[in-house]
């Protein structure tokens, strides 16, 4: 067991216990930022003349020789440690020293550990967003190839309104939209430094707080230092915006298992994203739709466990926050493995334009448009409301369409109806004319790919 304390112990820590309190395992993964940090640090402490110009000099070589070894492979994390801070400081004294014992002057693990983790969070959210965005382009790009692919619009997942496939998609493209914004939001709320918080109450070293920010690229120190150490409200917000993308991705998920369903055969997926049944040959599951769907339970957990861990801790730091990292790395790990494979199993996907258009027909979405047609004669509009239901019911005892119902029939329930109907009630008629902003209609969803693509242009 190698650790970076013990002077006022007697005992050796029980293997066990020492175990259970240990985090390299995990935190092994932040060995980047905490050399990143320590060499700020020593910047800092050099400017503040607390370390002589040869120690910095020395320090720092060594600390990236370190990082460098680390990266290569040469140098392994030991487990022996209790965690990545202890792991660096004893390679560094081990192999310069006296000088070594230096580095960790006018800091404690508390604000070194909060350093890593933001540093590492800030990292990790523009990765996401990187993502995110790459998931944009590729939605906008099968948008503007399908202003005039009519499908069925839902509501109560029963067939409503007819729609286009560009319209649909533009309703995720918003989604995924707000999480990009949601994103830059926190990584800029969670721009400020706690290096020089010390455990809880600062320092009596003369600490330039602000150069140290300044060199690791915050907007400034965090301006109390027990919440500098404790604050871990970033965290929380990141798992709830991991939350929400991951809720984005299942919905549309299962709308892609639904469309790739024999009944729907809306969607094509291909083979690459795709697998087969073990005793049915005939079968293409959409296995990466369902493991997005069923791994979002695994990102709501770590939101709803973190929050459950943080709920009462009270003022400073306690070791219960060290609890913040596994749940915070494997959401992570998920949404970065969810993300682009989503997003090409959604490049990579064939619509099926005819049976989209087909559907909607058979649905009677333009139900309401004969509605809208009545009004436009004059009729009350609760009176087109239930003329169009009987229609409808005649329809569906004949088995057919509205489109295909004969004048005569239509002529039988009000005399309003003429030959110009069935232009009226067309796929393309019935969505063309939506045309106010936010709606399906060509020109409208033309004006909104305008905004989007600007909009991509500027992130």
């Amino acid at each position: 067991m190698a650790q970076l304390w013990g002077g006022r112990f007697t005992k050796e820590t029980e293997a066990q216990v020492y175990d259970f309190n240990a985090s390299i395992s995990f935190d092994k993964r932040l060995y980047k930022q905490d050399i990143t940090g320590s060499i700020a640090h020593v910047e800092m402490l050099a400017k503040q003349e607390i370390l002589t110009t040869a120690e910095k000099d020395e320090l720092i070589t060594a600390l990236k020789e370190i990082l460098v070894e680390i990266e290569s492979g040469n140098l392994e994390i030991s487990h022996k440690y209790e965690d990545i801070h202890s792991f660096v400081e004893a390679t560094l004294i081990q192999r310069i020293g006296d000088t070594g014992k230096k580095l960790h002057t006018g800091r404690s693990r508390n604000d070194q550990v909060a350093l890593d983790m933001k540093l590492y969070i800030r990292e990790e959210i523009s990765n996401v967003d990187s993502q995110v965005q790459e998931l944009l382009k590729v939605l906008l790009a099968v948008m503007k190839n399908n202003l005039e692919t009519y499908m069925p619009g839902f509501t109560h997942l029963q067939k409503a309104q007819p729609v286009t496939l560009a319209h649909h998609l533009g309703a995720y493209f918003e989604m995924f939209k707000r999480d990009h914004e949601r994103l830059l939001s926190i990584q800029e709320r969670m721009n400020t430094c706690p290096l020089g918080s010390g455990a809880l109450a600062g320092t009596t070293y003369p600490l330039d707080r602000e150069y140290s920010a300044e060199l690791l690229g915050f907007a400034g120190p965090t301006l109390n230092s027990m919440d500098g150490v404790s604050d871990r409200d970033y965290l929380i917000e990141l798992l709830s915006a991991l939350s929400t993308i991951m809720m984005h991705l299942s919905r549309f998920s299962e709308e892609v298992i639904i469309w790739n369903s024999d009944e729907y055969r809306f969607v094509e997926i291909d083979d690459a994203y795709s697998t087969g049944s073990s005793i049915m040959p005939q079968k293409k599951n959409p296995d990466i739709a369902e493991l997005v769907r069923g791994k979002t339970g695994r990102v709501y957990g770590a939101l709803m466990g973190f929050l459950t861990t943080m709920k009462s801790i009270p003022l400073a730091y306690n070791k219960d926050m060290q609890e913040d990292k596994e749940m915070v790395f494997d959401a992570l790990d998920t949404v970065e493995i969810c993300l682009p494979l989503f997003t090409d199993m959604i490049r990579t996907m064939k619509f099926r334009e005819d049976r989209m258009e087909r559907s909607a027909a058979s649905g009677f979405t333009n139900a309401t448009d004969v509605a809208d047609y009545l009004v436009g004669k004059g009729v009350p509009f609760r009176d087109a409301h239930s003329i169009v239901g009987q229609l409808v019911l005649l329809c569906i005892d004949q088995g057919i369409s509205l489109d295909e119902l004969p004048l005569t029939e239509y002529q039988k329930l009000s005399d309003k109806f003429s030959k110009d109907l069935y232009e009226a009630i067309k796929m393309e008629t019935c969505v063309n004319k939506r045309n106010t902003i936010g709606a399906p209609g060509k020109a409208a969803m033309s004006a909104v790919i305008q905004v989007y693509e600007q909009y991509l242009k500027s992130v």
